[in-house]
């Protein structure tokens, strides 16, 4: 699903967020863009590798799982 200009950040994917990275990189790549409208889509650019970034460790800790130590006991382990 392509996300709109008007959807909140927080409510983006993963895939959306980078999706709209893309997009912003190829118009920052063009050069048809003006200095205002450069710094705007660079601001926003910077703005989705967080939400990228965080999503990204969020994943990572939903990658984790129980595993029993050699003891018996719970431990956590991350799947690699």
């Amino acid at each position: 699903m392509k996300p709109t200009r008007s959807q909140t950040a927080a409510s983006m994917t993963f895939e959306q967020a980078f999706e709209r990275m893309e997009a912003i990189v190829e118009k920052l790549e063009s050069g048809d863009a003006t200095l205002e409208e450069s710094l705007q889509a660079y601001e926003e650019g910077m703005a989705l590798a967080k939400i990228c970034a965080d999503r990204l460790q969020d994943a990572e800790l939903r990658l984790r799982k129980l595993v029993k130590g050699e003891d018996g006991s719970p431990q956590l382990e991350l799947i690699q």
